[in-house]
């Protein structure tokens, strides 16, 4: 049976044992699913440091890290600035905000918005040591990103290491598939929580919130997302097939970074993105590369809050939060809790009231879900693209006919 549909049962399940269960699913299923990611978070850090190191390494022999990397940017970029868009659209369609009044508010803890400054001198670790014991997934990719250059420019004195690096990464692989056979397991635990911690009588007052987030986060995968591949020459209906696994994660676990062992073995195993590229591109898209939590949902809670205080947007503002989103998510990668940092950024850049906040954290995870599924989809999402465009994605792979080669040829684009 696919990994797909025994997590696709584990969610159904976890559904209808959160209904039965109610409240008690935080002692009866939580562990379950808090077990489970951390058996993920515990491969991540060595994940990212031996993929990223080894990817650097052969991109930069095959002369493509640059290229590559200039053009996986610009489609970060490039599918933020459409989300932002359909953010506002289904904002406006659905009017979340208009006809509500006295909410509850929900308790907003403080963060620190980093200076542009700041998050670039953050980048790089005073102590690799206390990055990879931290867990600071941006400064590993840093560290690991020159430890990959550096095994290029000592070419065989460093032959060793290299074979360390090399045969690392097949070690974490390998750990990451027994993780990842669990995830019907961890879905179970996690949705049953979700589930019978919030019910759907707590859910009423925002629907409507929650209708448009989850309206544009569809669309946006399904239209803008499924656009794209077709516009590329290739199957929408197999990508979406492909990506399947990642998105069921990903909305289970509400986290990108959670979902990284899977979102790369997608990318690699079921959509033909070569290894070296994926290593690559997937654990940056994790940290900047969000579609949901940067984009759209800054967007349409800018809107629900405006109409919520009974005030009108200027043209100013739409700008302001459509910069502030596309930039801020690139700015403040690495910081934890993306989403509030993001909403506080926007709201504070358009003039919006930041006691909004509190209005729609109590919902946030029922939310975080679905945002966190389309982050996750335009995560696997660009490298296709990319590698497309590259020439250098494994179409019988994509196409399901082929296994992915242990050491895929990287060449130039034409």
């Amino acid at each position: 049976m696919p990994l797909w549909q025994r997590t696709a049962a584990g969610f159904l399940l976890g559904i209808l044992a959160g209904v039965v269960v109610g409240p008690a699913s935080a002692v009866w299923f939580k562990p379950l699913g808090d077990l489970y990611l951390n058996l993920v978070r515990m491969v991540v850090v060595p994940l990212v440091f031996f993929t990223i190191a080894a990817s650097v390494a052969t991109l930069a022999q095959a002369g493509n890290v640059a290229r590559l990397g200039l053009r996986t940017l610009a489609w970060f970029v490039i599918t933020s600035l459409i989300a932002v868009l359909v953010g506002f659209a289904f904002g406006h369609l659905v009017n979340p905000g208009l006809g509500l009044s006295n909410l509850p508010l929900g308790e907003v803890r403080p963060r620190a918005i980093p200076s542009p400054l700041e998050v670039i001198i953050g980048i790089v670790p005073t102590n690799p040591v206390k990055a990879f014991a931290e867990g600071n997934v941006l400064q590993i990719l840093f560290f690991a990103g020159l430890v990959g250059g550096a095994l290029v420019a000592l070419g065989d004195k460093a032959a060793e290491v290299r074979r360390f690096v090399d045969g690392g990464a097949a070690v974490i692989f390998r750990i990451t598939r027994w993780v990842l056979q669990l995830t019907p397991i961890g879905t179970f635990g996690l949705i049953a929580w979700v589930v019978g911690r919030y019910g759907l009588a707590s859910l009423a007052p925002l629907a409507k919130f929650i209708l448009a987030m989850y309206l544009a986060c569809l669309f946006h995968i399904v239209v803008v997302y499924g656009g794209l591949i077709k516009a590329h020459g290739l199957s929408a209906g197999r990508f979406f097939r492909g990506v399947l696994p990642a998105q069921q994660m990903a909305f289970a676990t509400s986290s990108s970074l959670a979902t990284l062992p899977m979102t790369l073995r997608t990318a690699v195993e079921r959509l033909g993105v070569p290894q070296a590229y994926a290593s690559f591109a997937v654990p940056l898209g994790a940290n900047v590369k969000m579609d949901g939590c940067g984009a759209i949902y800054p967007a349409i809670a800018s809107i629900f809050i405006a109409q919520y205080f009974g005030l009108n947007l200027s043209l100013t503002q739409y700008v302001l939060i459509g910069l502030s989103a596309v930039l801020g998510s690139l700015g403040t990668a690495g910081v934890p809790g993306t989403s509030i940092v993001m909403l506080t950024l926007t709201l504070n850049t358009a003039g919006l009231p930041l006691e909004g906040i509190g209005y729609i954290v109590a919902i946030d995870r029922v939310v975080d879900m679905m945002r966190t599924a389309t982050n996750v989809t335009g995560q696997v999402l660009v490298p296709v693209l990319v590698a497309k465009e590259e020439g250098i994605l494994d179409e019988a792979v994509y196409g399901g006919t082929g296994q992915p080669a242990r050491e895929p040829a990287l060449a130039p684009a034409e």
